[in-house]
């Protein structure tokens, strides 16, 4: 029988999340004797797999590539968690949807520059109108809200579904109450 596969994704947020998985510290050696890591920003793997068992996304869908990158990653996952509050909420990204896609880049690209004011337009994701959530985009499997959520409640919730079982997300497990 194979390993199970999972696969990590960061998309428009702080990273954040990705620092909470790697404050579970020697877990992560724990977790790698059980399961094989196939994607992350922390492996060189340049394409996401087929066959992930499970597949952890942080951040929200702000640009057409993360449309495409999350599409990507659910039909090739069998279990998908967003992880974290940008992931589930939009959280910080959103604070620009106030604002028109031009109004973004003429304030990043023109405005606040002194050498080259110009609007790119090539080589960067075209902004969607508006941040939105995973599950705004894609079915999603799990919640796991936190700005990050603590490391203690992603390894309770990895190993749970390697174990066969469904975590339950509650307060207590997110605050240790």
């Amino acid at each position: 029988m194979s390993r199970p596969k999972i696969a990590t994704l960061w998309l428009d947020g702080c990273s954040g999340c990705h620092m909470s998985i790697l404050d579970m510290d020697q877990r992560i050696l724990e977790l790698a004797s059980r399961a094989d890591i196939v994607y992350s920003p922390l492996v060189d793997t340049k394409e996401f797999p087929e066959g992930v068992d499970v597949a952890i996304v942080e951040g929200a869908i702000s640009t057409d590539e993360d449309v495409h990158k999350i599409r990507l990653v659910r039909s090739r996952s069998k279990f998908l968690i967003s992880l974290g509050d940008c992931a589930i909420t939009g959280n910080v990204p959103s604070m620009r949807n106030p604002f028109s896609t031009q109004e973004i880049l003429e304030r990043t690209f023109v405005e606040n520059t002194t050498t080259n004011p110009i609007i790119p337009s090539e080589d960067i994701p075209k902004l969607l109108d508006k941040v939105v959530p995973l599950h705004h985009v894609v079915d999603v499997d799990l919640h796991l809200p936190g700005c990050p959520p603590p490391a203690d409640v992603i390894w309770e919730t990895v190993t749970k579904l390697l174990d066969g079982e469904m975590p339950e997300v509650t307060i207590k497990t997110r605050f240790g109450k």
